[in-house]
């Protein structure tokens, strides 16, 4: 079935955080009208992430309530606008953190496939639109986007583990891919969660030497099933020193406040890099003397571009990676959240709708 830009559609249901600090309430809202390059999808699965906590707690003070959280979509197209040519009526596709950018030939990120940078770029939920309507996110039984953010979704990969690789996914693959990470290469991954999890496997599908670096000696043996070659426990300082200048990257997936930043430079090899995935908000505290001894550089790496979340896809499909999940329905959001809070998740939740 195909739609104008007059496309309208019976009210959304969803779950909705309608103030700071609160529980999610069910919520009906209007969607906005289905224009000839947008596509209507329904969400079989969105995951919960924990930028969605900062959207519910509101640390910054810059939330506009009410707003439908979840970034992390999966689901069917049930409809097309007129111009939409690569997308069919029934096909798997998935939404990640953005939903639409400037797209403009002469703007610096969109011109280079680097949506996420772009100034005017749109969040799945929470951000203005320029009409001034705010985006909602996919805690919702459909959602309609720009056709250019919609990624489908390769044969091979189970839809509710698809559903955390769009945002965690991309956002431990994007770096491995850009910096080029090669066969033989010693990756060390630091923190062994919803992100580092993935990191152990994606870096494994580069062909790299994967050191997994963790404060819980009760993850040893997940982290080798998940394809790591080593586990060093970060408090015991033998193993830690055994590290010294081995690492070629070192992808930080931890937010703790106890880093030693210093340290962890100490573990690079010549021109090795550290690579920031988290937005903690404690600050990296590193004497400049640490990044010259040995060339190193510490850098951040946001998600990434449209093309390069279908090439992670492509890539999780080809090397058998696989979020570790845990699956609640969608009405059970409220307890999902609650143990996110609690640290009780390995590695990533996933709401799934009813058929």
């Amino acid at each position: 079935m195909a739609a104008s830009d007059a496309g309208t559609a019976p009210s959304y249901a969803g779950y909705a955080v309608k103030g700071q600090g609160q529980a999610l309430e069910p919520f009906t809202y209007q969607p906005r009208p289905l224009g000839v390059t947008d596509v209507e999808i329904h969400i079989d699965h969105c995951g919960i992430c924990a930028t969605d906590l900062n959207t519910i707690d509101n640390p910054w003070g810059t939330v506009h309530y009410p707003v439908v959280p979840g970034h992390e979509i999966v689901g069917r197209v049930v409809a097309v606008g007129s111009d939409v040519r690569d997308l069919q009526v029934g096909q798997a596709v998935g939404v990640g953190p953005i939903v639409l950018s400037c797209m403009a030939k002469e703007c610096d990120a969109c011109s280079r496939g680097l949506e996420p940078h772009c100034l005017k770029v749109v969040g799945t939920y929470g951000y203005p639109y320029p009409d001034g309507e705010y985006s909602q996110g996919g805690y919702a039984r459909a959602i309609r986007v720009h056709q250019h953010f919609v990624i489908p979704i390769p044969d091979g990969l189970d839809p509710a583990e698809a559903a955390p690789l769009l945002c965690a996914g991309t956002t431990v693959f994007v770096p491995m891919h850009r910096y080029k990470v090669q066969p033989g290469d010693h990756v060390g991954v630091l923190g062994i969660g919803g992100l580092g999890h993935l990191a152990i496997q994606f870096a494994r599908g580069f062909g790299a030497k994967v050191t997994a670096i963790t404060s819980s000696s009760g993850k040893r043996d997940e982290c080798l099933k998940l394809g790591a070659t080593q586990v060093v426990c970060i408090t015991n300082k033998n193993e830690v020193t055994s590290l010294t200048r081995s690492l070629d990257y070192l992808v930080v997936a931890s937010s703790s406040p106890h880093l030693n930043w210093n340290q962890l430079a100490s573990l690079m090899r010549t021109f090795g890099k550290i690579v920031v995935v988290t937005s903690s908000k404690h600050k990296i505290d590193i004497l400049p003397l640490s990044l010259l001894r040995n060339c190193v550089s510490v850098v951040g790496s946001l998600i990434g571009g449209c093309d390069e979340v279908a090439q992670m896809l492509t890539f999780a499909a080809k090397h058998q990676i696989h979020p570790w999940i845990q699956k609640l329905p969608m009405a059970e959001v409220n307890q999902g959240i609650k143990l996110l809070r609690e640290g009780k998740v390995r590695y990533r939740l996933v709401l799934s709708n009813d058929a």
